[in-house]
């Protein structure tokens, strides 16, 4: 979850590194530092807090003529977010510095071996391990010191090394954390990063470090060796399409807001290119599975986190009405801690933003060592999840900042949505007829979402007056609609930090309904729809008991003017499609109450965009 940046080259150090890190902070804002090295002496800024209390502190640094440094920004694990705590971490000399994401699991007896042979630990987290670690078996090569001390860890690392000793060098090494290198345009030096984002003010071509893999950055190399055999590595560089324009909030007040607003084109940047709008016949060559092996399939396990796991409940619905396919959806970290029956007639189709997620990589791994074929669902090409699954569908939403998902989520349901369609006409189980509605009603969508945005966004802002305090908040849908009702509760929770939850409009009446009262508000999801009469029937249960009800309807349905006077329309799409429609609202609700109750929106506590560690 953490922030790194890396850099050696021509330019100043310290810009470098907090224009990198500010790109990054959406990975963990509990603590920050830099450090750089200057006539043969490595200076350090740490602080608690955000990214700005770094630069506060910083002050002359900035115009230090140094070209070679790291920087990080913690989410933290092991210690409280302090000073002390901050990275870079120095081994005891104080002449070598490691930055580090991820967990190293048996840091505690390596602490307790290092600490009897006289090593001075100055902070409580596992990363000040590695420094003197590497301290311990540094006989004069750094590389060497290094493939030893990793050899000697468990856990997931994603690191860079300075060290006085190689001053013109800095060294990255990963193990299940992403680190993603930069290759200087014009000889502009060599980069390193957690993510794309931090390196795209700097160079578009970029180098994917895979597990067990380190790399030697000089000004003028960039070289990739194995951690195992210490043999070179021939990587191939990816040029990245993203501009870094893309990642600024674009006159928003928030990155979120401006996210929710790109979705329209996050859809048809999704499906533009991949579907016949004609015929609705749909092609993905990237899937990676012949059509034989899509006929032999006899289960799908979707797998997934958070956000990623409410567009796979989605998606459960849309594959067996359509494909034919019995599906069961597992939240990854749950996923492989159960005997898992995955063979060659199984297929998991892991969901995911970042492409990095801890707990889903672990899961697809285990999947095809039993056997199973697995496709990915991901936003980042050329992340890990993308590289070890047999096929990839891409998202194409381009980067997203702000830590709760929106325009993600949305291509993510697009995306499966494709891939229902793909799956259907493969096994010839949707007929031409079904292809052409469906294919039409998917491609239609965006221009539907951005029709609404605008006056929604108005329409929520006014409709908050009276709930923006409220403490507790329950969300309601069923069928397809709800998973939306779930997502619709978590975007609330993240970054307004009311409670909420979201349930079966139908399991109202098994226990939750005893919290229905004249201070509890209800948000409802009544489509037109095959389901539309029983959500009626709750809602008026919810009535009866004086719940304070919002409805997110379909336009022209003056019944529900009768319940509530806190009504949405929305117009009327193919009913499958509801769940990207009926997401809109939700989404903005929870902006305008944690906006109006002065919330940090794009980095909610506690929280960091990307979940690189289990």
């Amino acid at each position: 979850m953490c922030g790194i940046v890396g850099y050696a080259g021509p330019r100043r150090v310290v810009p470098v590194i907090l224009e990198g890190l500010r790109r990054l902070e959406y990975r963990g804002y509990d603590s920050a530092g830099v450090v750089y090295l200057q006539d043969g002496k490595l200076t350090k800024h740490r602080c608690q807090g955000k990214l700005s209390n770094l630069e506060a502190i910083i002050d002359e640094a900035i115009l230090a003529p140094s070209h070679i440094g790291l920087g990080h920004t913690r989410w933290a694990t092991h210690g409280a977010p302090t000073t002390e705590n901050a990275h870079p971490h120095s081994d005891c000399s104080g002449d070598l510095v490691v930055v580090h994401n991820g967990i190293i699991e048996n840091y505690h007896s390596l602490r307790e071996e290092l600490k009897a042979r006289g090593h001075r630990f100055t902070s409580e987290t596992d990363t000040e391990v590695l420094a003197h670690l590497i301290e311990e078996n540094l006989q004069g090569d750094l590389v060497a010191a290094i493939r030893k001390s990793l050899d000697m860890v468990e856990g997931s690392y994603a690191i860079g090394v300075l060290w006085t000793g190689m001053p013109d060098t800095l060294i990255a090494a990963r193990n299940q954390s992403p680190l993603v290198l930069g290759v200087g345009e014009n000889q502009q030096g060599s980069f390193m990063a957690s993510d794309i984002p931090a390196l795209l003010p700097f160079t578009k071509d970029v180098i994917f470090l895979d597990d067990r893999e380190f790399a030697v950055l000089t000004a003028g190399d960039c070289s990739v060796y194995s951690l195992v055999s210490g043999e070179k590595v021939e990587k191939n560089i990816t040029t990245i399409v993203w501009n870094a324009a893309m990642a600024e909030k674009a006159g928003y007040k928030h990155f979120m807001l401006k996210e929710i607003f790109e979705q329209p084109q996050a859809i048809t940047n999704t499906v533009s290119g991949r579907i016949d709008p004609e015929s609705g016949q749909v092609d993905l060559p990237e899937i990676g599975l012949a059509d034989h092996e899509l006929n032999a399939i006899e289960r799908i396990f979707l797998v997934a986190c958070g956000t990623s796991w409410h567009a796979a409940l989605v998606a459960k619905y849309w594959i067996e009405k359509y494909a034919g396919i019995p599906v069961e959806v597992d939240i990854a970290s749950e996923f492989r801690y159960r005997t898992l029956l995955i063979n060659e007639k199984v297929l998991t189709i892991s969901i995911s933003q970042s492409g990095e997620t801890a707990d889903t990589l672990a899961g697809i791994r285990l999947a095809k060592k039993l056997g199973g074929k697995v496709v990915t669902i991901c936003n980042v090409v050329g992340s890990t999840m993308t590289r070890e699954a047999h096929g990839t569908v891409y998202t194409h939403a381009g980067p997203e900042i702000g830590v709760a998902s929106t325009k993600a989520f949305i291509s993510q349901l697009a995306a499966l949505f494709l891939l229902t369609l793909y799956l259907g006409q493969r096994r010839h189980v949707l007929s031409n007829e079904k292809s052409r509605e469906l294919g039409r009603a998917l491609i239609g969508i965006a221009e539907v979402v951005q029709d609404i945005l605008p006056g929604l966004e108005t329409r929520m802002s006014q409709l908050i007056d009276g709930f923006f305090s409220c403490r507790d908040f329950l969300f309601v849908g069923r069928g397809v609609n709800f998973p939306i009702a779930l997502e619709g509760a978590l975007k609330l929770k993240e970054i307004s930090y009311i409670h909420a939850e979201g349930y079966a409009a139908g399991e109202l009446k098994h226990g939750p309904i005893a919290l229905i009262d004249k201070e509890m508000p209800v948000l409802a999801l009544v489509p037109q729809d095959a389901v539309y009469q029983k959500v009626i029937s709750n809602v008026e249960e919810i009535k009866a008991r004086q719940g304070r009800l919002i409805l997110i309807g379909t336009e022209g349905d003056g019944h529900l003017k009768t319940i509530t006077d806190d009504v949405i329309y929305l117009p009327a799409v193919h009913e499958d499609l509801n769940p990207i429609l009926y997401t809109i609202p939700a989404q903005l609700l929870a902006y305008a109450v944690a906006a109006r109750r002065g919330c940090d929106v794009d980095q909610p506590r506690n929280l960091a965009k990307s979940v690189t560690v289990e």
